[in-house]
């Protein structure tokens, strides 16, 4: 039998992406970041079901395109794909704070973890307004 799951999903998200810049994990209640981690949560949750995606299992990439007005960039680089990043794996693997907060929204995972990785990519274009492109996709064996 094939597998017909998808392998790539792409997703827009208003807003700018949450940042990894300390120590205290993104998804604390209260955290600075929680509105930017639940617009991306959000955002993949929609992709994911309209898609009927199931979490990668195996190598991916993570691409990241982010659109800003010029000259007001927020965040370099490795912050912003760390926060992604971060985001978009199981969380059932940060179970030493309580998610609760999180709802159905803790759920939502596009691959198990980081190690997963093997490809990143990152680049802006220019926009009048904030907001992101998310990109997950299943390396190809043998990559």
């Amino acid at each position: 039998m094939q597998d017909t799951r998808a392998l790539a999903l792409t997703f827009e998200v208003s807003g700018l992406p949450p940042v990894k810049t300390e120590a205290l994990s993104i998804f604390a209640a209260g955290h600075r970041q929680a509105t930017r981690v639940r617009t991306l949560l959000q955002a993949a949750l929609v992709a994911a079901q309209r898609t009927g995606w199931t979490p990668l299992p195996g190598p991916i990439e993570v691409d990241l395109v982010l659109r800003c007005p010029p000259g007001h960039r927020t965040s370099d680089a490795s912050t912003l794909l760390g926060g992604v990043c971060a985001v978009l794996q199981d969380k059932k693997r940060v179970s030493s704070i309580g998610l609760a907060h999180l709802g159905v929204l803790v759920d939502v995972a596009l691959y198990d973890d980081d190690r997963q990785i093997r490809r990143l990519s990152y680049h802006e274009e220019p926009a009048e307004e904030f907001s992101y492109q998310v990109r997950v996709a299943a390396v190809p064996t043998g990559v």
